[in-house]
């Protein structure tokens, strides 16, 4: 039987898994062999080897398309091998290399491709990704994908892919705390600063409407885009999916791995400071300010983060505000991404005129 941190993650997990890009049957072989907590990224590691020797072998071959679709995948997996793991440091930084490397290799051949970008930040860099559509009229709007507290831009591809569709350009960031700029920089609570830079950067480009920019997150980064829709006025529109008002009403139902990944990516020196940290992160006095179009969405069976939150970002924002919720959802609502994908598409794209 596996210990309770492993049936707590494959419980709640599988999911989101499924829904970013993992293989049902790569996800049921690999959790079958994990008995502990400790053996979790090991065995998620050893899944991404496997799928990145076969990108190698469909390389060698000259079979590109191929190779990209298992650098992908290799990239999922060694993300989720230390998303939310940290029993060691030198194999939870391995992991983070290999996610990107493995993301980067694949993505000129990805459909569309993926462009690496460094957004300049508070004397250093932001790590993002470019993906522009094939089909759209010049200089596209462009979305900016928001990770939340666990997730990277690498995780965002899957929630670009209905965009890219209706001809949107897509921008997944990571932001202060995420991904690789978790090693720069710790959680920023005003992460609003982080997406001015990131519209910023996008000005400087020729090839997008930087004049129609959205913006989408998940979970913490719905939080963080309506700080942006609220802060920042390059910012047209937002999605927010099972976002928060404020963290510290929901630190003492949060699993332990989220305290945990919370403490380690904001810098606190344990969890009593985390705490104190997590205090920070509230839409009081921002909300209100929030006066452009926001779609909110929300799963009724979300145990992090309780509707009644959602309900209240709605009831706070002066701006047009629609809110949806999936009586069936979870967290985030991966056991219903066909729903709502699609729906936060159309929504945006009617919002950017793409």
């Amino acid at each position: 039987m596996p210990d309770a941190r492993v049936q707590t993650a494959v419980h709640h997990w599988k999911p989101r898994f499924v829904a970013d890009g993992v293989d049902l049957n790569d996800f049921e072989r690999t959790v079958a062999g994990i008995e502990t907590w400790r053996e979790w990224a090991p065995a998620w590691m050893r899944l991404g080897d496997e799928r990145a020797g076969l990108a190698e072998e469909a390389e060698a071959a000259g079979r590109w398309i191929t190779a990209g679709e298992h650098r992908l995948a290799a990239a999922m997996a060694y993300h989720f091998a230390k998303f939310l793991w940290f029993e060691d440091r030198a194999l939870y930084e391995d992991a983070h290399r290999k996610t990107a490397e493995c993301y980067a290799r694949g993505a000129p051949w990805y459909f569309p491709p993926a462009e690496r970008l460094a957004v300049p930040y508070a004397g250093g860099e932001l790590r993002a990704v470019l993906r522009k559509p094939y089909a759209s009229a010049f200089r596209p709007p462009v979305v900016i994908l928001v990770p939340g507290l666990d997730s990277t831009k690498e995780e965002m591809h899957f929630y670009a892919e209905p965009f890219l569709r209706r001809g949107m350009a897509t921008l997944a960031l990571d932001g202060p705390g995420q991904g690789e700029s978790e090693f720069d920089f710790p959680i920023e609570p005003a992460y609003e600063r982080a997406l001015a830079a990131a519209c910023e950067a996008l000005r400087g480009r020729a090839d997008v409407d930087a004049e129609r920019v959205g913006v989408m997150g998940v979970s913490f980064g719905g939080h963080y885009g309506i700080r942006g829709l609220a802060r920042v006025p390059g910012i047209a529109a937002a999605v927010a999916i099972n976002p928060f008002f404020r963290l510290a009403d929901h630190w003492d139902a949060l699993p332990v791995h989220s305290r945990e990944g919370f403490t380690v990516r904001s810098g606190a020196a344990d969890e009593a400071a985390a705490r104190r940290r997590a205090a920070e992160l509230t839409l009081e006095d921002v909300a209100e300010e929030v006066r452009k179009p926001l779609l909110l969405i929300h799963g009724d069976r979300d145990t992090l983060f309780p509707t009644a939150g959602v309900r209240r970002i709605a009831e706070a924002a002066r701006g047009p505000v629609d809110l949806v919720v999936y009586p069936e959802g979870n967290h985030v609502c991966n056991n219903v991404a066909y729903k709502y994908r699609p729906l936060m598409a159309d929504w945006m794209k009617e919002r950017l005129g793409a």
